[in-house]
């Protein structure tokens, strides 16, 4: 082997490898001809293993060299290249092997304890359904009503639902959203789903019982992109005017809504989009709430009209509807599109990046932390194929088929699933408008370049666009539609007709790959296939036969279908995998038999239409031969192509709404319930000249019981009676005072227990102080002792000057403390519960106000709960059979010293509560990490909110949509508070729900130093950075130095734009 060293050199690499490569397999890989095929073993292991073509070029100039000597050392040096490779890949699957093994475990185990915890045994009559019994539309095969698609059907239904007048909110938050001319394949992230939810608004909005439906995005004024991505609002046109639409009111059809969030002037990606969630969740709550008072005065007889689902689409808008349905109460679906544990699952069968590469590039561990809160939030998950919920959703902690069916037999039984809960998967197939396609009838056999015979209606130019491409354009077309992307499969496409003679010459390819410019200008990805086709065009001498236009817009695309159709020819998918495929369905409906790849939604598509055949997208032969059957046998074609037509109304959107909005109907109505709802929606009192007017003669009403009320509350001691006493002449100037201020529409601080009191026999009532703030200071600093928390507030209280006396700032004590620590506090400090308006404790669980009432508050003290927020929050609490877990659980972390075990997490019934089950944490540095927690918790189907706090000392587990983030939208709902008008002031760290009071529109001031010690305590084992997730950048957030004094507060204030300097 003189010469070839390197082969040598290769073989000893390849046998060093181990034993990757099965006996069955190393023939093929290793021998051609009976000697050792170092090419062949390159494209099996490297090319379809890794997806390396940067390697394959290199490993083709390698072998184009001229010199010997240096070819060969080329070539050795690309063997152990390739080497590496299979090692890291080698590496990277015993690696996931042993990830999915545990994952295994734990899911068992968490089955196991979850069905002991539900001891009442199931019969095998009551097990449930398997996944793979689900019919297209969710439910069971067994005892389902035939599918009843008439048109008198159609009608019935419609007469049961013309009465009812539906509010429907839609999310889908990046890339560019139009109701026209969507420029679908500008960029990744403006696509499929830009479609689906834009025709998705428009069909719902089109339908019987439906007045509204408000599809919401992102607002981009951004000198990139058209200025029609800018404009607050845009109205769809319905599909079907003339059906459903003659009843219509004044806000009624379907629009859509684009809120202002992120960087201003500019267009970002999906990945960058996460640090401004809570921007848009706010600016969308305050959409939804003026719309629901809107339609109230239209259709609501007054009462505000709320939205009977929110539905949230992709990861982002997932994790955006979680918040804004917990914030109105209001009922949640999600669709996933495409999920982020399946992707991830690739990237790293890929080998090429590390789990750490991956997330820094694709942000995906912030992804799938948001689809599994979408998971826990959801009443109904939305697919579109079997294989979604099979192998993919599946993946995740918070779903899991098998304790999915046993809850739902218990619920069916009406049987206690002790705090578990589990949401339901329903398959609904995405919908398509049909009613502008009319298939071509009879045989072709003219010229199929102009229609000299009707002028009136000329030849679409996309047709000549692409019939330029073809020596003879009569043949049929096989037509495939889809960007030039690696797991499109369109190279093994291109090689199946290449290397197929009677099927080029029976027919021709379209491939429609997307717009592009200069392939220098496209992504490299996309850049590297469409070379290697036009690599493939040249080597199979295709020229003549092959289309590849550079150019088309979204309306061609009909036009596209038509042509295939016209010329009897074929639509292909040999995707890999396809999650769903809408252009199936869209040839279909234009009359092309199909052929698809047997992987993923086509097989679903292929179940219902029966017109075409599925392959596997590996097997080229496969490929060729189901194309030429079609091709060659006009009778299959025409079998297939009636097939079609006649099933694909079952793919409509009428027939996608339809079984929409029965789904939605069968969830449990919640929305905003108030035990009083004197006025709360209403402008505040502050605008409202006749309110203030009425407040005074409250005041003046009121003067000798606030006098009264005073002396009371400070007649501790007979020295502070006698005081009162003393000055009751000086406070009464400054009653009469507040009553001018009150005028102009600002209540003094020390005087608002006032009104509070008149409403204390009613429970929360109306909180005017509350109300007319100007500016609410929201104290949020998680600091490890009382001490340093009281030093916070003072300095605070301090900063606001003049402004806090003047009574136009409240402030609101947002912590961890339970209300009894928070009034020790207060009292420990000389504060009063009158210098604040609210009291947001327990990590989010209870809100509290002050109250002079002691006989309607809270354990004798001067606090009064705000029951309607519990009932806000309630959704999902897992109650008693939540406890037991986590004192199971609590009971299995000990400290293993010698002979003995010390539990480290103990259950802390004193500061307990309804909404909050505490623990303490002798020890935060051998508890796992806050993410570990809530992966149990989701395995075991329990649904709740873990937080570490209070330096990791302390756990607290609230229920899901619970937070101090969430209670200040609460507060927003009930009270009407402004959160733009809010500033939070937070440490530098704090708990592990700190990242949810950073986000948002209102201001916040962090105070460097304080609380610092939480990084590596609380947040050094997340599963993402927080860097991934704050905007530091924003406008609304700034930062004090360490050891900052109140003047340096307050100067931060002045920047924000909160106080005049």
């Amino acid at each position: 082997m003189a010469g070839n060293d390197w082969i040598n050199s290769y073989l000893e690499a390849i046998l060093d490898v181990g034993p990757g490569i099965d006996e069955a397999k190393s023939s093929l890989l290793l021998r051609e001809r009976g000697r050792f095929s170092p090419t062949r073993y390159f494209v099996e292991e490297v090319i379809t293993g890794f997806d390396e073509t940067d390697l394959h070029r290199s490993w083709v100039r390698a072998a184009a060299t001229r010199s010997p000597q240096e070819r060969n050392t080329r070539l050795e040096n690309m063997c152990w290249r390739i080497w590496n490779l299979a090692r890291k890949k080698k590496q990277i699957e015993g690696e996931e092997a042993q990830r999915m093994a545990k994952r295994r475990l734990e899911r068992e185990r968490g089955r196991r304890e979850a069905t002991a915890d539900m001891s009442e045994d199931l019969s095998e009559g009551e097990k449930g359904d398997v996944v793979g019994d689900i019919s297209a539309h969710g439910d069971s095969n067994r005892g389902r009503l035939p599918r009843i698609s008439s048109v008198d059907a159609m009608e019935s239904w419609v007469s049961q639902q013309k009465d009812k007048k539906l509010y429907i909110v839609l999310i889908s938050l990046h890339g560019l959203i139009r109701g026209e001319n969507m420029e679908l394949g500008r960029d990744s992230d403006t696509g499929g789903q830009v479609k689906y939810v834009v025709e998705l608004a428009r069909a719902l909005g089109s339908m019987p019982g439906v007045y509204r439906v408000d599809l919401l995005t992102r607002q981009v004024s951004a000198p990139e992109v058209d200025w029609s991505y800018g404009e607050p609002t845009e109205m769809l046109t319905p599909t079907n005017s003339d059906s459903f639409m003659n009843e219509m009111g004044e806000s009624s059809g379907a629009y859509i809504i684009r809120i202002p969030f992120g960087p201003r002037n500019k267009y970002i990606s999906k990945e960058l989009l996460w640090p401004h969630i809570p921007e848009f969740v706010d600016g969308a709550l305050n959409h939804i709430i003026q719309m629901s008072k809107v339609l109230g005065e239209q259709i609501g007889g007054g009462q505000p009209v709320w939205p009977v689902s929110i539905h949230g689409h992709y990861a982002d808008a997932g994790d955006s509807a979680a918040l804004l349905s917990g914030a109105l109460n209001v009922p949640m679906l999600f669709t996933g599109h495409s999920l982020g544990r399946d992707k991830l699952e690739q990237l790293l069968k890929q080998g090429r990046q590390s789990r750490e590469e991956i997330n820094a590039t694709y942000k995906i561990m912030r992804r799938i932390e948001a689809e599994e809160l979408s998971l826990d939030a959801s009443e109904i998950v939305i697919t579109s194929t079997r294989q979604e919920i099979e192998e993919q959703w599946r993946l995740y902690d918070g779903f899991d088929p098998v304790l999915e069916r046993k809850l739902r037999a218990r619920i069916k039984r009406n049987v206690s699933c002790y705090g578990r809960f589990m949401p339901r998967m329903v398959i609904i197939p995405p919908g398509m408008e049909f009613h502008h396609i009319i298939p071509h009838d009879g045989e072709i056999d003219g010229e199929v370049e102009g229609n000299e015979d009707n002028p009136a209606s000329p030849d679409p130019p996309i047709w000549s666009e692409i019939m330029r491409f073809f020596t003879n354009p009569r043949k049929p077309m096989i037509l495939a539609l889809a960007r030039p992307d690696p797991k499109k499969n369109i190279t093994t496409l291109v090689k199946a007709f290449g290397e197929c003679r009677p099927l080029r010459e029976l027919a021709n390819l379209t491939l429609i790959m997307g717009n592009r410019d200069a392939i220098d200008e496209m992504s490299g990805t996309n850049a590297s296939v469409l070379l290697s086709i036009l690599k493939l065009i040249d080597k199979y001498d295709l020229y003549g036969q092959v289309a590849y236009p550079k150019h088309h817009k979204q309306s061609d695309v009909p036009d596209i279908y038509r042509l295939a159709a016209k010329t009897k020819g074929v639509f292909i998918n040999p995707a890999f995998i396809e999650p769903f495929g809408l252009t199936l369905i869209e040839a279909a409906a234009h009359g092309l038999p199909i052929v698809a790849t047997k992987n993923g939604g086509p097989v679903d598509i292929h179940r219902v239409l029966d017109n075409g055949l599925l392959v596997d997208p590996h097997d080229q032969q496969s490929i060729a031969s189901a194309l030429l059957k079609l091709v060659a046998d006009k009778q299959l074609w025409a079998r297939c192509r009636q097939n079609g037509l006649k099933n694909i109304h079952l793919f409509s959107w009428p027939e996608h709404c339809k079984t929409y909005l029965t789904r939605i109907a069968g969830c449990r109505p919640r929305h905003p319930q108030f035990q009083r709802s004197d006025g709360w929606l209403e402008e505040s009192e502050s605008d409202s000249p006749s309110d203030s007017l009425k407040d005074i003669q409250d005041i003046s009403l009121n003067l000798k019981l606030s006098l009264d009320g005073e002396k009371n509350e400070e007649s501790g001691t007979v020295d502070n009676a006698l005081d009162s006493e003393e000055n009751a002449a000086d406070r009464k100037s400054k009653l009469e005072n507040a009553l001018l201020a009150w005028s102009k529409g600002v209540l003094r601080d020390t005087h608002k227990g006032t009104a509070e009191k008149a409403d204390q026999h009613t429970g929360a009532g109306k909180f005017p102080a509350l109300r007319r703030r100007k500016h609410v200071f929201v104290i949020a600093v998680d600091v490890a002792t009382s001490e340093n928390l009281h030093e916070s507030i003072q300095m605070v209280f301090e900063a606001a000057g003049k402004e806090k006396s003047s009574g136009s700032i409240g402030f609101i004590l947002s912590t961890a403390l339970t209300i009894s620590e928070i009034h020790s506090l207060l009292v420990n400090g000389g504060l009063n519960t009158s210098d604040f308006d609210a009291f947001i404790c327990n990590s989010g669980s209870d809100i509290y106000y002050p109250s002079l009432n002691t006989e309607d508050s809270y354990s004798e003290l001067p606090f009064l709960s705000d029951s309607d927020y519990h009932s806000h929050i309630e959704y999902r609490w897992g109650g008693e059979g939540l406890r037991k877990t986590l004192v199971r659980w609590a009971a299995s972390i000990v400290d293993k010293k010698g002979g003995s075990e010390e539990q480290i997490v103990i259950q802390d019934e004193e500061r307990s509560t309804a909404y909050c089950y505490a623990f303490k944490v002798k020890n935060p540095a051998l508890v796992p990490p806050v993410k570990e927690l809530r992966k149990f918790m989701r395995i075991q189907a329990l649904r709740c909110h873990v937080i570490y706090c209070q330096n990791g000392n302390n756990l607290h587990v609230i229920p899901l949509l619970a937070s101090r983030a969430q209670a200040l939208r609460y507060l927003y709902v009930r009270w009407g508070i402004e959160l733009s008008n809010m500033v939070v002031f937070t440490g530098e760290y704090g708990d592990t729900d700190y990242e949810g009071m950073l986000g948002g529109v209102h201001k916040t001031v962090i105070l460097k130093g304080i609380c610092s010690n939480a990084r590596d305590q609380l947040h050094a084992n997340r599963s993402y950075p927080l860097e991934h997730v704050l905007p530091f950048d924003s406008p609304n957030i700034v930062q004090v130095t360490e050891g900052c004094s109140s003047n340096d507060l307050r100067m931060s204030l002045v920047k924000l734009g909160v106080l005049k300097g």
